[in-house]
């Protein structure tokens, strides 16, 4: 089984997501921060991480380097969630080592397309 992490400060968001992705193919888990979100990488690291492009306690590309810089048997697909189409943002975080990225606010055949899109779901 496929784990998901979605880190956003919005539990709306998180519920969301978590209600469109969870299923018996994707366990999705839950962080309100990049900080809470390294600490449980360090001890599972998910497949899947979706992260807001503007989180509350750090810069969101500093966060995808820290959690690809995690060793461990699983390299997670980020995946960075923005709320406008920023090319500068999304190179950024490209660079950093994100796959894709997922515009807010998404509904589900938008957050299903999208993981197709990226080999990320079935």
């Amino acid at each position: 089984m496929k784990r998901c992490m979605i880190v956003d400060d919005s539990s709306v968001i998180r519920k969301v997501a978590k209600r469109i992705l969870g299923g018996p193919e994707m366990l999705v888990i839950e962080a309100g921060s990049g900080t809470e979100a390294l600490y449980m990488c360090e001890a599972d690291m998910p497949h899947v991480i979706i992260v807001d492009g503007s989180l509350p306690d750090m810069n969101t590309v500093d966060f995808i380097r820290q959690a690809l810089a995690i060793q461990g048997e699983v390299k997670p697909q980020i995946v960075i969630c923005v709320t406008e189409f920023d090319v500068g943002a999304i190179m950024r975080a490209k660079r950093a080592g994100a796959v894709g990225y997922i515009l807010k606010p998404f509904n589900r055949p938008q957050l299903l397309d999208r993981f197709r899109a990226m080999d990320l779901a079935a």
